[in-house]
């Protein structure tokens, strides 16, 4: 066989990895640039927390980013989404934390960053862990068939139960009753989203 030409012609993968960071390093560079000058008040010495309030839009970027990433490329780039979903969840990160340390300081991103693990994430994992324990345990049981008032009828159990028990808690013990009602339903995948929302 002869040599194949599209194969000769195509860009090493080296290559294709530097341009990447390039875009990767270009960004992070623009960022302080576009988000620190309104913000060099919160810069000052002896600044140890940020004010939210005070944070200019732009900083939500990177969250937008990140919703926009976990929504699409599921859809538009499957395999590469199964594979590097961590990377690209570190790469919003970055795109928050590095702009953010070179604005307001290693120290102070540091801090936020161990504020929101230690103070927000984690109690957060820990509440939707005990909540699946306890509503893993929980059957609702009966002949449930999914039909439109059935279903208008869970979705408002839940709103109902959700002052009581929280909106997560309320999601987790009526999934399960909800899917199962609307199990031999060809179409029913806008109740699930219903659900959500």
């Amino acid at each position: 066989m002869g040599p194949n030409p599209e194969r000769e012609t195509a860009r090493p993968r080296a290559s294709r990895r530097g341009t990447g960071l390039r875009i990767l390093a270009g960004t992070l560079a623009a960022l302080p640039v576009l988000l620190g000058a309104s913000l060099a008040k919160a810069a000052a010495p002896g600044v140890t927390a940020i004010n939210g309030a005070d944070l200019n839009l732009l900083w939500g970027l990177p969250f937008a980013g990140m919703l926009l990433s976990i929504a699409l490329f599921p859809l538009l780039a499957n395999h590469f989404w199964h594979h590097h979903y961590g990377k690209v969840a570190l790469f919003w990160g970055a795109c928050f934390m590095v702009p953010f340390a070179l604005t307001f300081g290693p120290s102070l991103m540091l801090h936020e960053v161990v504020h929101t693990a230690a103070l927000e994430y984690i109690p957060f994992i820990i509440l939707l862990f005990s909540l699946f324990t306890v509503s893993g345990g929980i059957l609702i049981a009966g002949n449930i068939h999914g039909t439109p008032l059935t279903n208008t009828g869970i979705l408002a159990f839940g709103t109902v139960i959700a002052s009581l028990i929280g909106t997560t808690g309320a999601s987790m013990v009526l999934i399960r009753p909800l899917l199962r009602a609307n199990d031999n339903r060809r179409y029913n995948v806008h109740v699930v989203v219903f659900f959500i929302f």
